[in-house]
């Protein structure tokens, strides 16, 4: 359960990021007081020693003794993030799925292009373990997989790094739909997940970019038409 201090400390942090992506807060500059923030911002010492840990986590802060708080030297390029925290709203995971359909269109259309046969493997064992599988876990890994052995079939390094990333946060989603709901539904899911996957791996072994394009906008759409529903049914509160 989430609560208010850990809301507020949310709000916190996000505050200070935009004040130091803007460069309102260059890096080298001073965090302002404990004493300060909670007059100016009406929260609790709790709350602000909170959001300072996350900063810090985040590598946006530094802290020397006796002298207080400052912004980090390599703060300006820290690297885009999306916190595991965030993942359980189904509007943040509104939020990736659409930024996902684009990198996955684009990733189904090189892979298209520049696969070779053994990529074409990979993405089929992938596909076929996902079926296969009993477990929710095992079938959550051979889906990452997939998706990942479509990145590594792009030939291009970025993509595979930016997968690896989001890999942990592909769970999330899945979980999040499927929770309270029967086995058979869970089974249902991982063929309609199956079917989607065969049809962008048929298009990419046939060497067909735009297919291979379509078909993974179809498949990312369908996750996003399902997460809306979510919503709709008031399934996340």
């Amino acid at each position: 359960m989430t609560t208010k201090a850990a809301t507020l400390a949310d709000d916190l942090v996000r505050q200070f990021e935009r004040s130091i992506a803007a460069g309102d807060m260059p890096p080298g500059s001073r965090f302002p007081t404990e004493k300060s923030i909670t007059d100016s911002a009406g929260v609790s010492r709790t709350v602000v020693r909170e959001a300072f840990a996350r900063l810090a986590a985040r590598g946006l802060l530094v802290s020397k003794q006796g002298s207080g708080a400052y912004v980090a030297q390599a703060a300006r390029y820290q690297a885009f993030q999306v916190t595991p925290e965030e993942m359980g709203d189904v509007d943040d995971v509104l939020k990736l799925l659409e930024m996902r359909m684009a990198l996955e269109a684009e990733m189904a259309d090189l892979a298209a292009r520049r696969r070779t046969d053994a990529d074409v493997a990979e993405m089929r064992l992938c596909n076929d373990r996902m079926r296969d599988s009993g477990d929710i876990d095992e079938a959550v890994t051979a889906d990452m997989a997939f998706h990942r052995a479509i990145a590594a079939a792009t030939r291009n390094d970025y993509y595979l790094r930016f997968m690896d990333f989001l890999g942990v946060r592909l769970v999330p989603p899945r979980r999040l739909y499927l929770r309270d709901r029967a086995e058979t539904e869970h089974r249902a899911y991982a063929r309609g997940i199956y079917r989607d996957h065969d049809a962008i791996l048929i298009a990419i072994e046939a060497g067909n970019p735009t297919r291979a394009r379509a078909a993974a906008r179809r498949h990312m759409q369908k996750s996003l038409d399902r997460h809306r529903d979510l919503r709709g049914n008031g399934a996340a509160e």
